[in-house]
C-alpha cells in the first residue's frame, strides 16, 4: 500500500480545501514544486496532483506547474486530475511525463467516451469516484449527480479499468478520519483495487486501512492536510506500511 501525498494547486499555489469548497481553503505554500521535492525527499513513491482551477473550468489551468514537477522528477509516478475532459488533454499529460491520468466528471457525463479511453490507454487511467452519500459529484464537486458510484464502476469493470480512487467528499479536508466502512464496501462490491481518500486524520487511519487490506484490495491512501499540519509523518507512515504483515 502506498502513502500518496496530495498537492492541490489553486492559482499556482499549494492549498487544501474543505469538502471541495473553493472558497474555503488553506494556503500551505506558494510553490508546489518545492512541496513536491519535499515529499519526494521524505520517501513518497507516488504524488497525487490536482488542478483545482482546471476542475472548475473543465480544462487544464495549472499545467505549467505540473509539467515542471514531472520534468524535475521523471522517476516518480505522478497521477493528475482536474479538468481532464478529452483525449487531447490525456495525451498531453502522458506526453509530459505523467504516469496516471485521473478521470472524474467525464466518467459520469460520457460513459462511452471513457470506455474508449480505457481500451486505448489501459493502466494509465484511474477513475475517481467522488461521492456524497454514495452519489457522484462533478465539475470540481460543485454539482451532484443522480448516479450511484458503485453502479458506474460496475460498467467500467469489464473494460480494463485497474484502479479507482474513492473519495468521501463530506470528510475531505476535514481530518475527521477515513470512512473505512464505505471504503471496504466499495472495494468489495466494485471488485477493483481502491486508493482511499477523504478525511485522513492521523496514524490510526493508516492502521485501520492496513487491517482492511487483509480482506480487500487497497492500493494506497491519499493524504493531504494531515501531512501538511504534522499529524502524519510521511516517512514514518510509509515505513509502517512497508513493515506491516498481513
Amino acid at each position: 500500500m502506498l502513502i500518496i501525498p496530495a498537492i492541490d494547486i489553486k492559482d499556482g499555489r499549494c492549498v487544501r480545501l474543505k469538502q471541495g469548497r473553493m472558497d474555503e481553503f488553506t494556503n500551505y505554500d506558494n510553490n508546489p514544486i518545492f512541496i513536491a521535492e519535499k515529499f519526494i525527499k521524505a520517501g513518497a513513491r507516488r504524488l497525487h496532483l490536482i488542478d483545482l482551477n482546471g476542475a472548475i473550468k473543465g480544462k487544464p489551468i495549472n499545467e505549467n506547474v505540473i509539467k515542471q514537477i514531472t520534468k524535475n522528477y521523471p522517476d516518480i509516478p505522478i497521477q493528475i486530475g482536474g479538468g481532464i475532459r478529452n483525449r487531447e488533454t490525456i495525451q498531453y499529460y502522458l506526453d509530459a511525463g505523467v504516469s496516471h491520468v485521473i478521470l472524474g466528471t467525464i466518467a459520469v457525463l460520457n460513459t462511452n467516451f471513457v470506455i474508449k479511453i480505457l481500451e486505448e490507454f489501459g493502466n494509465n487511467i484511474i477513475i475517481s469516484m467522488d461521492t456524497r452519500n454514495e452519489f457522484l459529484s462533478i465539475n470540481g464537486w460543485t454539482e451532484n449527480s443522480n448516479i450511484i458510484a458503485i453502479d458506474l464502476i460496475r460498467i467500467f469493470y469489464n473494460y480494463g479499468l485497474y484502479e479507482i480512487i474513492y473519495t468521501d467528499i463530506n470528510r475531505d479536508g476535514m481530518m475527521q478520519g477515513l470512512n473505512i466502512k464505505s471504503i471496504l464496501k466499495f472495494a468489495q462490491e466494485g471488485g477493483l483495487p481502491v486508493i482511499a481518500s477523504g478525511g485522513v486524520r492521523d496514524m490510526t487511519d493508516i492502521f485501520e486501512l492496513l487491517n482492511a487490506t487483509k480482506i480487500s484490495s487497497i492500493n494506497g491512501v491519499i493524504i493531504g492536510r494531515a501531512i501538511y499540519e504534522g499529524n502524519i509523518n510521511l516517512t514514518e507512515a510509509q515505513k509502517l506500511v512497508d513493515n506491516f504483515k498481513k
